[in-house]
C-alpha cells in the first residue's frame, strides 16, 4: 500500500487529473451502469471540497489578519479592480462575438420553463442581497458558504486577535496549518473525484443533447478561451511586465482544469490557495482575493449572461444597437458579481439582463432552461475560466511574479 501511495505521489496530481478524465470518458461511454454508479466518487470529492472550504477560508483570513504587520505588503486593491476590468471586457467581448457571430435560439418557444427557479427582479436586488450577504450571521455564513460574510467576519475577529497574546495567535497560525493540511490531502484525491464526475456525466447525458446547441456552445466557450488566452494575458502582461503565458497555462492547468469539473468556484477555493502557496504569493493578498474572486470575479457569467441574452433577443427579431450593447455589459458586469459559486449561478441572472430589452420573464426562463441544457460544456468552460482567473489575477498583482520565473 505504502508503495502504491508513493508512486501515486511521483506521478503528480496533473498527469493524474487527465489518465482519470480519460478512464471516467471510457467508462461513461461503453460502460454506462457503471459510469453511473462511479458518479458517488464525484459527489463525495465535490462534497469534500465544498465542506472544507469555508472553514479553509474562515481560519486562513482570521490567521493572516491577525499577524498581519502595519509594514507588511497585501495587494488587494488591485485585484479587486482586474476582477472588475477582466469582467467587463469579457462581457465586451461576447457582444462583440453576437453582433460578428450572430446566433438564435431553436425550440425557444417550444421548451420547457424552469418555473420552480426565481431569477433576481433587477440590479438593486443583486447589489442588496450581496450587502445582506456582508451582515449575515457567522454561523450561517459558514453553513451556507456565503463567503463575503465569511470574509467580514473573518476580517473582524482577525483584527481584534491583534490585540491577543502571542500563545493565542500561534494557536490560530497553527490551526491554519492544519486546515490547510487536510486541504492537501482532499486536493489529492481530485484524480478519483474527477474520473467519478466524467463518467456519471458521460453515462447520464452522452453527447447527444448537446449537438443541436453545436452554434451556440461554439459562440460561448469560443469567447471564454478567447478571454483566457488573449485578454487574460494582456492585463497580466501590464501588470508583471514579463511574457504572460507561462503563469497563464499553469493557473490553467492547475487551476483550472479541476474548477472545469467539479463546476463551483467556492468548491475550487482550496484547489486556489494550494496553487497561490505553491507559487509564493503573499497569503495575506491571497487568503482574502480567492475567496472574494469566487463570488465576484465571474468573467464566464458574464459572457454567458451576454450571448444568451443577445441570442434571445435576435430569435425574437429585437435590433440591439451599440449603446444597448455597451449598457448590457455594464449590466452584466454588475450582475455577475451576484452570481453565485455553485454549478449554473449565472443562468438565473439572464431574466435580469433581459428585462434590458422587455422580452417576457417566461420567454427569458425558456432561455435559462437552453442554459441548462448545455451546462454540462457551458457552465464547466465558465467556471475553469473564472476560477482560474481568481489565481491569475492575484498572482499578478503579487510583486514576487515579476521576478520569478514560473
Amino acid at each position: 500500500m505504502r508503495a502504491l501511495i508513493d508512486m501515486y505521489q511521483r506521478i503528480g496530481l496533473v498527469p493524474l487529473i487527465i489518465i482519470g478524465l480519460i478512464i471516467g470518458i471510457l467508462i461513461g461511454w461503453l460502460a454506462p451502469s457503471a459510469g453511473i454508479a462511479l458518479g458517488l466518487l464525484g459527489t463525495l470529492f465535490v462534497g469534500a471540497l465544498k465542506a472544507v472550504a469555508p472553514i479553509l477560508v474562515f481560519i486562513l483570513v482570521i490567521a493572516a489578519v491577525s499577524k498581519h504587520q502595519s509594514g507588511s505588503e497585501a495587494h488587494v486593491r488591485p485585484v479587486i479592480i482586474m476582477y472588475i476590468f477582466g469582467t467587463f471586457l469579457a462581457a465586451l467581448t461576447a457582444v462583440t462575438a453576437s453582433f460578428i457571430f450572430p446566433t438564435e435560439l431553436i425550440d425557444l418557444h417550444t421548451i420547457e420553463s424552469v418555473a420552480d427557479r426565481a431569477p433576481p427582479s433587477g440590479i438593486k436586488e443583486v447589489l442588496t442581497t450581496l450587502l445582506m450577504n456582508l451582515v449575515d450571521n457567522p454561523v450561517n455564513a459558514l453553513v451556507t458558504a456565503n463567503y463575503i460574510g465569511i470574509l467580514a467576519w473573518a476580517i473582524i475577529i482577525g483584527i481584534a486577535l491583534r490585540q491577543a497574546s502571542a500563545t493565542t495567535r500561534t494557536m490560530v497560525a497553527d490551526l491554519s496549518d492544519a486546515i490547510s493540511s487536510v486541504v492537501k490531502f482532499v486536493i489529492s484525491l481530485a484524480p478519483i473525484g474527477i474520473l467519478g464526475l466524467v463518467a456519471n456525466t458521460i453515462a447520464d447525458t452522452g453527447f447527444a443533447p448537446l449537438k443541436g446547441y453545436a452554434h451556440l456552445l461554439f459562440i460561448l466557450v469560443g469567447c471564454m478561451i478567447f478571454v483566457a488566452l488573449v485578454v487574460n494575458p494582456i492585463i497580466v502582461a501590464f501588470n508583471i511586465r514579463r511574457n504572460p503565458y507561462p503563469l497563464v497555462f499553469q493557473c490553467l492547468r492547475e487551476s483550472g482544469i479541476t474548477a472545469f469539473f467539479t463546476r463551483s468556484s467556492a468548491a475550487n477555493i482550496p484547489v486556489n490557495m494550494n496553487l497561490a502557496a505553491k507559487l509564493g504569493l503573499h497569503e495575506d493578498t491571497y487568503s482574502v482575493t480567492l475567496p472574494l474572486g469566487a463570488t465576484i470575479n465571474m468573467a464566464g457569467a458574464a459572457i454567458t449572461i451576454n450571448i444568451l441574452t443577445l441570442a434571445a433577443a435576435k430569435t425574437l427579431g429585437i435590433e440591439v444597437d451599440f449603446g444597448s450593447a455597451l449598457l448590457l455589459s455594464v449590466v452584466a458586469t454588475i450582475s455577475a458579481c451576484g452570481a453565485s459559486g455553485v454549478p449554473g449561478g449565472s443562468l438565473l441572472l439572464i431574466p435580469l439582463a433581459c428585462s434590458l430589452f422587455n422580452i417576457p420573464n417566461d420567454i427569458a426562463m425558456k432561455i435559462v432552461a437552453i442554459g441548462l441544457i448545455i451546462s454540462v460544456i457551458q457552465d464547466s468552460a465558465e467556471t475553469a475560466l473564472n476560477s482560474s482567473t481568481d489565481v491569475l489575477f492575484t498572482a499578478a498583482a503579487d510583486p514576487v511574479m515579476k521576478n520569478k520565473a514560473v
